[in-house]
């Protein structure tokens, strides 16, 4: 059952729809890029990671795109395209997925905030000191209580936060282009011995280059509320091209100003450290306030889209109707409640755990895989007859780079994604006792007793510390 159609003021037009994928991909994992992928590759293995991710992210984009076009009944791509390709069962796993990738990612993106504090109030640390989380807690319910107050509104304001945060970008990248030294950056191109071989530096760096690309698909989460059906896909290609430009500038201008054991030193954000280097002092200052600029902007995106996620699953039956429910802003306020509540829960594990940004960040990144892959296959097995063959190789690639990152990824976050997934089947049983439905088909009894097999794994590994953050 499709989610309702928004009203006339919660319409939202291309360049919001653009903004929203462009601000969600844009948060605190492009500060951090340059560090990130040069901590365990050399320049080479990093040009093949990001011609791997570029090109596998673009046929993802055009999936979408495509899949916008030919089934624009379908609000909610992520959770509707899993659910014609598989049913009721992995429709909701890939909302639910979806949704606990969103809200881990808000967590580490507060404390990404907090830590880049710290660099003007020592007191903040790395952003998980007691009063990084008590400073983040007051941030998650101000804009908490921002979006209550109406989508348009929101969406709006994330389109004003996200021009603000590419001119800092901006003027990052002209600045280190002037500072470019041709042979820093060809000092042992393709790695040191210590790095491994050159397969294994382009797996390292994956779920670095997949996170600054997630929120790729955050114009068709939205597509229920888009003024134009065809705005959806064009929005996603839009913002991916321009996400792409950016993050392969910051990430590959920096190796010509550091070299790459230096790069791998460096404290994130470290294009403050890229760019202190290259200027002086006052490019670290530059780099932290439009980290905080970048960071509260993507909170925002990905706050709406948390709501969202659980919003139109609840309205087509596989999550709990309460879930479904709007205030009279037009607002899935109880959706967002429960974003939030799983915001600040895992707010203070981090004070408890001292959870890194990066652990976090790949946590996140591993939640939202299946999703994507599940979009992926749902495309190729659409045009399978009567798509044309350039269509055809578009999808198959896009599944084939979902797998990938499945493998990449690597058993470390299957098991603890596991572990995630499987408190949702509460919420399904709910949903469908509500709806005196029979819950599970012959093969996604398979399915949960996959997953429960390997939740049960995870758990006995982390209790006996054999797997952790």
């Amino acid at each position: 059952m499709p989610a309702p159609s928004a009203k006339p003021s919660n319409r939202l037009s291309l360049i919001l729809l653009v903004a929203l994928v462009l601000g969600s991909m844009l948060g605190s994992g492009i500060f951090g890029l340059p560090q990130n992928v040069a901590a365990g590759a050399g320049a080479g293995a990093i040009l093949i990671a990001w011609g791997i991710s570029g090109l596998g992210m673009l046929m993802l984009a055009l999936c979408y795109q495509m899949l916008a076009l030919r089934k624009p009944e379908l609000d909610n791509g992520v959770f509707a395209y899993a659910r014609e390709l598989g049913g009721d069962y992995v429709g909701f796993n890939a909302a639910w997925g979806y949704w606990v990738s969103a809200w881990i990612g808000n967590v580490g993106y507060l404390v990404a905030a907090f830590g880049a504090l710290g660099y003007f109030f020592p007191v903040f640390g790395e952003g998980n000191t007691p009063a990084a989380i008590l400073g983040a807690s007051a941030l998650l319910w101000l804009v908490h209580a921002l979006v209550l107050r109406g989508i348009q509104g929101a969406a709006l304001l994330n389109g004003i936060v996200t021009l603000a945060k590419v001119l800092p970008l901006l003027i990052f990248i002209v600045l280190v282009s002037l500072a470019f030294e041709l042979s820093t950056f060809k000092i042992d191109f393709w790695g040191t011995p210590a790095l491994g071989s050159v397969l294994a530096q382009v797996k390292s760096t994956m779920l670095v280059t997949v996170w600054v690309f997630i929120g790729i698909e955050g114009a068709s989460v939205y597509s229920a509320r888009a003024a134009r059906r065809s705005d959806v896909g064009r929005a996603t290609v839009i913002g991916f091209l321009l996400a792409l430009a950016l993050l392969m500038a910051v990430s590959l201008l920096s190796l010509g100003v550091l070299a790459q054991p230096q790069l791998a030193g460096l404290k994130n954000p470290s294009m403050a450290g890229v760019l202190e280097h290259a200027v002086g002092a006052w490019g670290a200052v530059l780099i932290y306030i439009g980290l905080l600029v970048s960071v509260g902007g993507g909170f925002l995106a990905w706050t709406l889209l948390a709501a969202e996620s659980l919003f139109t699953p609840a309205k087509g039956g596989v999550m709990p109707a309460w879930l479904g429910r709007q205030n009279s802003a037009g607002v899935p306020a109880n959706a967002l409640w429960l974003s939030s509540a799983m915001v600040q829960a895992f707010l203070l594990l981090t004070l408890i755990s001292k959870a890194s940004y990066l652990a976090l960040i790949s946590l996140s990144t591993a939640m939202i895989l299946q999703p994507y892959l599940f979009s992926a296959v749902y495309g190729a097995l659409l045009v399978r007859r009567d798509g044309k063959l350039g269509i055809q190789v578009i999808t198959a690639v896009a599944s084939a780079y979902c797998l990938w990152l499945l493998y990449a990824a690597g058993l470390k976050y299957l098991l603890l994604s596991a572990l995630l997934y499987l408190p949702g089947v509460a919420m399904y049983l709910w949903a469908k006792r509500e709806r005196a439905q029979t819950p599970f088909k012959p093969m996604e009894w398979l399915l949960l007793a996959a997953l429960l097999g390997l939740a049960l794994l995870a758990a006995w590994m982390l209790s006996s510390g054999r797997l952790g953050l």
